[in-house]
């Protein structure tokens, strides 16, 4: 069997039953063209639903050559399949035919709708109706391919639903030129699960973002437990350096418990981690002030804790040698896309490339990190430092594919260049 999509598809055949005579069948199937098709052929499986009614014609005058499907065929289909309303409706959908579920989906009977008592569009949510002018449009536009789409409705007793429609432009020489045909089908029990279901997985990400803020903060306490026994300054700022680190990834889930996202913001991420670390360091603000000028952007867990722990590592360098003997000085952190950044008025000789392929006009976002202490001396290699700090600034840096600047004159200045939010 043979044949391309023509609206309602009528086709008539005889079977034989073993043992008994033969009978003459008639199918009557709405094919649903995908969107992507142009023209659908019944045996090439490209069709997206098919809704079919068989009956028995073996006393029926119906014959091949004489074949002709009415509205009383898709009426009696449209009539058995709960919350299933099929029609056909002009361009300003006004129905010519409106059938099945009516009653149930919409509170309202056919004839209310026939009759134009309620109008399709009046029981539409105003937010959606763009969407249905929107798929009208393009269902006349492209008469080959049916059009899916999703909205709301107010129902009569004023519920609101959910409904998934499908709808194609009639075929020509079906004598209903410019009207569309489709159905409506009651998807609200489905966006019911859906939004179950999103609960459930925010509830389950929500607990795991708490367990991994706790199990971290449990490391943090068996770190100072262990730091008790010693007394050695190096030792003990070994044990200080490794809660910092830990406090820089606990901080994140801790916003993502209490925001219940899975994204960060960034900026006021970063407030709360340097505040942290100044009351680490027991650093008086009154000797070294703290300048932010941050961009609100969000992104995503594992960039925000890599940059997070090059944020940490480079304030912590500061804090602890850019102003010895109670020296007073200024730390200023900046972070913002690059296209927002003031150009600063240095020379480019002055700026050494640390890591990366550095090309400020490719890369969308910059941290700065600078101080105006007493820089670091020019024999300094970071890349080359046995330093874990600075050994875990170079290598989370690589891992979001970033550049790191570095200009030693009148302190220290730390500019990251990168691009993705998401790795």
């Amino acid at each position: 069997m043979r044949g391309t999509r023509e609206g309602l598809f009528g086709i008539v055949f005889r079977i034989s039953i073993r043992h008994m005579k033969s009978i003459v069948l008639l199918l009557v199937s709405l094919f649903l063209t995908d969107k992507e098709a142009k023209k659908t052929e019944i045996n090439d499986g490209s069709w997206k639903e098919t809704v079919f009614l068989w009956r028995d014609e073996t006393e029926s005058k119906y014959s091949v050559e004489n074949l002709q499907i009415d509205e009383s065929d898709y009426r009696l289909l449209v009539q058995n399949i709960d919350g299933f309303i099929g029609l056909r409706v002009d361009e300003n959908f006004i129905p010519a035919f409106i059938d099945g579920a009516i009653k149930d989906v919409t509170g309202y009977s056919k004839e209310d709708f026939l009759s134009c008592r309620i109008k399709w569009l009046e029981i539409v949510i105003d937010e959606d109706l763009p969407l249905i002018f929107e798929n009208i449009k393009k269902a006349l536009s492209e008469p080959d391919v049916s059009t899916e789409f999703e909205y709301r409705i107010r129902s009569r007793d004023g519920t609101i639903k959910w409904v998934m429609q499908v709808i194609q432009k009639t075929p020509a020489g079906s004598g209903k030129t410019g009207e569309i045909q489709g159905f409506v089908r009651d998807i609200t029990s489905h966006k019911l699960a859906e939004v179950s279901l999103e609960k459930i997985e925010d509830a389950r990400i929500k607990e795991i973002n708490h367990r991994v803020k706790n199990n971290l903060q449990v490391i943090s306490s068996l770190l100072s437990l262990e730091a008790e026994r010693f007394t050695d300054p190096e030792v003990l700022e070994a044990f200080r350096e490794s809660q910092n680190r830990i406090y820089s990834m606990s901080l994140i889930h801790q916003e993502l418990y209490i925001k219940k996202m899975d994204t960060i913001d960034f900026a006021n991420y970063l407030r709360n981690l340097v505040a942290g670390l100044f009351n680490s360091y027991r650093v008086a603000k009154d000797r070294v002030s703290l300048r932010l000028d941050l961009e609100q952007v969000y992104m995503e867990t594992n960039t925000a804790v890599a940059l997070g722990i090059v944020v940490n590592e480079l304030v912590s360098n500061a804090l602890k040698h850019a102003f010895p003997a109670g020296n007073r000085g200024e730390i200023r952190i900046r972070f913002s896309r690059v296209d927002h950044y003031e150009k600063d008025q240095e020379n480019s000789e002055e700026l050494e490339t640390v890591h990366g392929n550095l090309n400020e006009k490719d890369m969308l976002y910059m941290l700065t990190i600078e101080d105006n202490g007493e820089g670091l001396p020019e024999w300094v290699d970071i890349q080359n430092m046995d330093s874990l700090g600075l050994q875990l600034v170079n290598i989370f840096v690589e891992q979001i594919e970033g550049s790191i600047e570095l200009k030693r004159d009148r302190g220290t200045k730390f500019n990251i260049y990168f691009n993705n939010l998401r790795i």
